[in-house]
């Protein structure tokens, strides 16, 4: 069975986020990049299946600039085959990639699709459900444990009243949870590795993608600053503060 990976190149989980002067977005120059920490767990979890003998390749895609070639480096180095840039400077959206992932799928014909739940940036938590949707495959959202079985994987996940576990026919959609591994470090010899594994780069033109945006951002914006707290004497004081003031009781 072949794994496809999708893996997107985000500002790091370690990095303040700050908000353009111009208020056009947010500051990405100089910024210290790395792939999207729900990918990472996809790409784990791909990587389990094939030690364990569940699948036979794994293949990393991503979508973006140039620069998105050293996230998926990282990706083979975690243990992938091969990796896919599909390449371009435009602002994507969520739908957009769903629709490049289903021509790369066409191509590929993967067995299954595993990729983070959400990225990071801007957590649209929609890319999975879309693809799904869009190949007429089913899904299993927000795993926190993947068991394939014969021609089927049973994915237990995570809901508000605790777990529920689906059995989806392969060829399936998986978006990854935190709960599901702890993602590998990639050693120095597997970075040494990746170098010399293939990666192909191709544009959504050649795939027949119109990436186009189909949102306009008006502006970016910093949340606003909590206002300080107050200390009270006993309370008494409290109930006549959420009495008067705060008008809840």
């Amino acid at each position: 069975m072949k794994i496809l990976v999708p893996v997107k190149r985000v500002v790091d989980y370690n990095v303040k986020i700050r908000v353009k002067a111009d208020g056009s977005g947010i500051e990405t120059a100089n910024v210290k990049m790395s792939m999207n920490p729900f990918d990472e767990i996809a790409v784990e979890e791909a990587v389990r299946l094939k030690e364990a003998g569940k699948a036979t390749e794994i293949v990393a895609v991503s979508v973006g600039p140039v620069q998105a070639q050293e996230t998926l480096r990282t990706a083979l180095a975690m243990g992938a085959d091969r990796a896919i840039l599909v390449q371009t400077d435009a602002e994507i959206e969520p739908l957009a990639v769903a629709k490049v992932l289903k021509a790369l799928v066409g191509k590929e014909a993967p067995g299954l699709v595993i990729l983070g739940k959400q990225a990071i940036d801007d957590d649209c938590n929609q890319t999975g459900q879309m693809l799904a949707a869009l190949l007429g495959w089913g899904q299993g959202t927000f795993a926190s444990k993947v068991v394939p079985g014969e021609g089927s994987v049973a994915v237990t996940r995570e809901i508000d009243g605790g777990l529920e576990t689906v059995e989806l026919k392969l060829p399936a959609v998986v978006t990854a949870d935190l709960r599901l591994n702890e993602p590998r470090y990639a050693s120095l010899p597997n970075i040494m590795k990746a170098k010399k594994k293939p990666l192909e780069t191709v544009t959504p033109d050649s795939l027949g993608v119109d990436v186009a945006p189909r949102l306009t951002t008006l502006k970016v914006v910093e949340p606003a600053k909590r206002k300080a707290g107050v200390k009270l004497a006993d309370v008494a004081a409290l109930v006549d503060k959420l009495k008067n003031e705060a008008r809840v009781i």
